[in-house]
C-alpha cells in the first residue's frame, strides 16, 4: 500500500496598503515606510508502488517607503523520483511602482521561469507601464495595469512532449501587458482574491487567471482554496487551449 505524507507551512508578518484612499490632494499621499514579508513550505512523499517526494517553497515581500512601492515574489518546485531529480522550476516575479496621484502610478515589472525539464529552459517578461486604483480601501482594492513590454522564450528542445503547449522556436518580440488585481475582505475571517494578467504578442497571446478563498480558522491558522487558469490562442494540433489547477493549502500566520 502507498503512503502519502503531506507538510505545508507558511509564515507571514503585517499586512498594509499602497496609499490608502481617498486623499484630496497629491500632498497627502505620504505613508509611512512599510515591509510585508510571507514564507510558505510544502512536501510531499510518496511511498510504496511509487517512490517520489516533492519540495515546493514560496517567499514574497514588500516594501513601501512614501510614493514607492516594490515587491517581489520567488517560487521554486522540485520533485525527485526513484532518488532522481525529475522536474525542478524556479519562478519570479518583481515589480516597483512610484504613486503619481490619489490613483495613479508608474509600474516597472518583471517575471521569469527558469526550468531543466519544462518545455521552455527560460520564459522572461518585461513591462511598465500605467497603473490606476479604482478604489484602495481596508476592505476592497481593484488595480489595473497596462502598458507595452518585451517578451523571451527559449525553448527545450529535448524535453518537449506531444502535450506542452510551445513551439520549437526561440521568441524575442514586443508585447503589450494588462493586468487586473482585487482583493475583497468580505467579513473579518473571509477574503477573496483575483489576479488576471495578460500577455499579447505576434507569437501568441496568453491569459493567467488565479482565484483565491482565505479563510481565517484561527487567528493564527487559514485555510486557503486556489484555482489557477492558464489559457493561449495558439496551442499545437490536438492540445486544449486552456490548463487549470486547484490546490488546497493550510497556512500557518506568525
Amino acid at each position: 500500500m502507498s503512503r502519502i505524507w503531506l507538510l505545508s507551512l507558511g509564515l507571514m508578518t503585517s499586512y498594509c496598503v499602497f496609499a490608502q484612499e481617498e486623499p484630496e490632494s497629491e500632498s497627502e499621499i505620504q505613508v509611512p515606510s512599510h515591509w510585508t514579508s510571507q514564507v510558505e513550505f510544502g512536501y510531499q512523499s510518496h511511498t510504496g508502488n511509487t517512490d517520489s517526494e516533492s519540495l515546493n517553497t514560496r517567499i514574497k515581500g514588500e516594501y513601501i517607503e512614501g510614493r514607492h512601492r516594490t515587491n517581489g515574489e520567488w517560487r521554486f518546485y522540485r520533485l525527485n523520483k526513484n532518488g532522481k531529480e525529475d522536474k525542478r522550476q524556479s519562478n519570479y516575479a518583481l515589480q516597483t511602482d512610484y504613486k503619481l496621484g490619489p490613483k495613479s502610478y508608474l509600474y516597472g515589472s518583471f517575471k521569469g521561469i527558469d526550468s531543466r525539464y519544462s518545455a521552455y529552459f527560460t520564459d522572461y517578461t518585461w513591462s511598465a507601464g500605467m497603473g490606476y486604483q479604482l478604489t484602495n480601501t481596508e476592505d476592497l482594492l481593484i488595480e489595473l495595469e497596462a502598458g507595452p513590454g518585451y517578451r523571451y522564450q527559449k525553448p527545450n528542445l529535448d524535453e518537449i512532449d506531444s502535450d506542452d503547449v510551445v513551439f520549437p522556436n526561440k521568441v524575442k518580440e514586443p508585447i503589450f501587458r494588462s493586468n487586473i488585481k482585487a482583493e475583497w475582505q468580505v467579513f473579518k475571517s473571509l477574503k477573496l482574491a483575483a489576479d488576471l494578467n495578460l500577455i499579447n504578442g505576434e507569437s501568441n497571446t496568453r491569459l493567467d487567471s488565479e482565484l483565491s478563498v482565505i479563510n481565517n480558522i484561527t487567528e493564527d491558522i487559514a485555510l486557503k482554496i486556489n484555482q489557477s487558469r492558464q489559457y493561449h490562442t495558439k496551442v499545437p494540433e490536438g492540445l486544449s487551449k486552456a490548463d487549470s489547477v486547484l490546490s488546497v493549502n493550510l497556512i500557518f500566520l506568525f
